[in-house]
């Protein structure tokens, strides 16, 4: 997977903590925000993923389980 930069205005106070931690624990600070952005991606489409699935489950009685649904999902991966 090939990098690139991406610029973002970010609270200075906010940076400061990021370098401190990232310093302290010996961590790249790209590759923690990189994580960090991947984290809170995958949280805001589950989110979005459970919102549909309760819709959907709601108005389809033939809808599949949430269990099947989640399986199906890790195997997409």
């Amino acid at each position: 997977m090939s990098k690139i930069s991406y610029a973002v205005k970010v609270d200075g106070r906010l940076i400061s903590k990021i370098k401190e931690f990232c310093a302290e624990h010996g961590v790249k600070q790209g590759f923690f925000v990189e994580k960090a952005l991947k984290e809170q991606l995958a949280k805001e489409e589950l989110h979005e993923d459970m919102l549909d699935f309760k819709t959907l489950t709601a108005q389809d009685a033939s809808a599949i389980s949430f269990e099947e649904y989640l399986k199906k999902r890790a195997l997409k991966k």
